[in-house]
């Protein structure tokens, strides 16, 4: 499960990357909504997998509350899953 997590992990930085700086430029700079409305929806989608797995991982593996924050926090800053994929898993 752990493999799949990293997986996932590296999936949800990348779409969050591309949402950052990618469709969010696209759609404030040319005004084009379209790539923030299917990138936007696979970032959810792959950060609510990131963050159901970690729950189950926590359980798992026996991870004490400060990895679990790190590791749900690092969701929501840009380049954090990849941090957490090299220092934690």
């Amino acid at each position: 499960m752990i493999k799949f997590f990293k997986i996932i992990a590296l999936l949800e930085g990348i779409s969050l990357l591309a949402l950052l700086f990618f469709a969010m430029p696209m759609k404030y700079i040319f005004g084009n909504p379209l790539f923030v409305k299917h990138v936007g929806m696979a970032h959810g989608l792959l950060f609510i997998l990131y963050i159901a797995l970690a729950v189950l991982l926590k359980m798992e593996q026996k991870w004490d509350i400060k990895k679990f924050g790190i590791i749900c926090l690092a969701s929501i800053i840009p380049f954090g899953t990849f941090y957490i994929e090299k220092k934690y898993l």
